[in-house]
């Protein structure tokens, strides 16, 4: 990824050396990354949202909002993932580390795939 901006889906206050959340829906933050000529560039956070049950769109808006080009999650339901695409972030998935900074480091390295339908989740508390 060259340049754009990332989103992580994080817990407690975020941040590049924070840890990711296991779900994006329920998280307490999202951490943004400015990407710039293939280097991070800034590095900020917003909160999430009140994310009730059926509410998925709530996060995606918000994403959307702040301009984000793509997202990494470990996890994510149908129902987001069609919302994301078709606000036009793209949506990339590993679900093996919970730190943000490899992750980022990988999307920005072009190492990451892109999350495909047969690795959704049911969506709630059972996605990672």
């Amino acid at each position: 990824m060259e340049q754009g901006r990332i989103a992580i889906p994080s817990m407690a206050e975020g941040g590049l050396d924070g840890t990711r959340s296991g779900h994006f829906g329920h998280c307490d933050t999202f951490t943004l990354i400015d990407v710039k000529d293939n280097a991070i560039e800034k590095v900020s956070t917003i909160a999430n949202q009140t994310h009730v049950q059926g509410g998925c769109m709530v996060p995606v808006n918000l994403l959307a909002e702040n301009n984000v080009n793509a997202l990494i999650v470990g996890g994510i339901g149908m129902r987001p993932l069609m919302g994301f695409r078709q606000v036009g972030i793209d949506v990339y998935h590993d679900d093996q580390r919970s730190n943000i900074r490899p992750v980022v480091e990988d999307l920005i390295a072009g190492r990451l795939p892109m999350i495909s339908d047969n690795q959704v989740c049911g969506g709630g508390e059972g996605g990672r």
